[in-house]
């Protein structure tokens, strides 16, 4: 993972938004209907080229391929692995702010309760490795096309963590919650090795380290979730065990959601744990008005020798285009207690975590990719 000794570095968490064209070709695969994989090939190859040109054109330096060829961040293994052709019996339990604001969660989850969710029935392994290696020769080869591998910093691509993963499709075959992690990362470690070997910079997102502590372990109690975050950490050290942590960011979120999202655990009874993750690089959402306050941890949080943050100073739920002041300030704040060197810039989560639904409309996401961009030069000036 590159550092900078002369200006403050850009990035994103992954996703973007996919066209109309990209949208219809991902639901005909979900939906399972008659699909000509040459077709779908075709444009999800055309698509992966525009947004990598389109990031080094408006000067974003650690770029993707935008998760173009997935329908959503977590899920997309389920088409990869076997073991996932059952149905979860048990919806999982109500998020806790919607059980305090029902009126907001009736309006939030309209429909949401008649969509089927897939769930782990059977033996996890792979059944479309080569799917893995395609994304890595899309993204390589539109770098190449683009010029833009020289233009960046650095190519960066996502992978799903097992507790993400355990997340969207529960378990309902493994004994245990914990096997069934360890399952997952004993196949996914594959899918991260192939990443960094082929010399791209690997995102575990890994949402999972706090956004699950208000749904999927809404039942627990602060202090026995944070025992649930340090197995998960347990899993991904296991699972990139053979992976140099400079070749590695990992990302965290409490949802990529607009909501009250009162109930998520503060960024500072986290830290310690999320620190023991073996990736550099640690991304988390610092934009947003329920957690943008929490620079001010990093004043008595010791940065370990080596890490580097990478806070979202976009918040990815809103239509508001973050003025290049606004983004300089809160670069700064960081910069100022971690030093320059070890701050990147991002936005708070992904501007299309799904293919579909996304609250901000695609123009005004490049548009705050651009206003970030202005405003880590702005930065940089003041900075050195």
């Amino acid at each position: 993972m590159k550092r900078s000794t002369s200006k403050i570095l850009t990035t994103h968490t992954g996703s973007l938004p996919r066209t109309s064209s990209v949208q219809d070709l991902l639901l005909t695969r979900q939906e399972r209907r008659q699909l000509d994989q040459n077709l779908f090939a075709s444009g999800v190859d055309e698509a992966v080229a525009e947004v990598v040109a389109h990031q080094s054109e408006i000067g974003v330096d650690v770029i993707n391929d935008g998760e173009q060829g997935r329908a959503q961040y977590a899920t997309y293994v389920q088409d990869r692995l076997t073991g996932f052709d059952g149905e979860l019996l048990n919806r999982a339990r109500p998020r806790l702010d919607d059980l305090d604001f029902p009126e907001f969660a009736a309006v939030r989850n309209t429909g949401s309760a008649t969509i089927p969710q897939p769930a782990c029935t059977g033996p996890i392994t792979w059944k479309d490795w080569p799917a893995v290696q395609k994304d890595i020769e899309r993204l390589k080869a539109a770098t190449i096309q683009s010029e833009s591998q020289d233009m960046a910093a650095e190519v960066f691509m996502t992978a799903a963590s097992p507790g993400v993963i355990a997340n969207f499709l529960p378990n309902e075959y493994y004994p245990t919650e914990e096997a069934y992690l360890y399952a997952l990362a004993d196949v996914m470690k594959d899918e991260y090795k192939a990443i960094t070997s082929a010399g791209l910079l690997l995102q575990i997102d890994c949402p999972d380290l706090a956004m699950t502590r208000v749904s999927q372990f809404s039942d627990l109690t602060l202090e026995e979730f944070k025992k649930i975050v340090e197995l998960h950490v347990e899993v991904v050290n296991y699972a990139v065990a053979d992976i140099p942590p400079e070749s590695m960011r990992l990302h965290l979120c409490w949802g990529n959601t607009e909501g009250p999202h009162h109930h998520d655990p503060p960024l500072v009874e986290l830290v310690d744990l999320v620190l023991k993750a073996k990736p550099v690089g640690l991304s988390f959402e610092g934009a947003n008005p329920r957690h943008a306050h929490e620079w001010k941890i990093w004043k008595d949080v010791k940065l370990p020798d080596g890490k580097v943050l990478i806070p979202g100073v976009l918040d990815t739920t809103t239509n508001f285009i973050e003025h290049p002041e606004l983004v300089a300030e809160r670069i700064i704040r960081y910069a100022e207690i971690v030093g320059r060197e070890n701050v990147i810039a991002s936005s708070d989560c992904g501007f299309g975590t799904s293919a579909w639904g996304r609250k901000v409309e695609s123009r005004i996401a490049w548009a705050k990719l651009q206003s970030m961009v202005e405003g880590a030069a702005v930065a940089t000036k003041e900075l050195w």
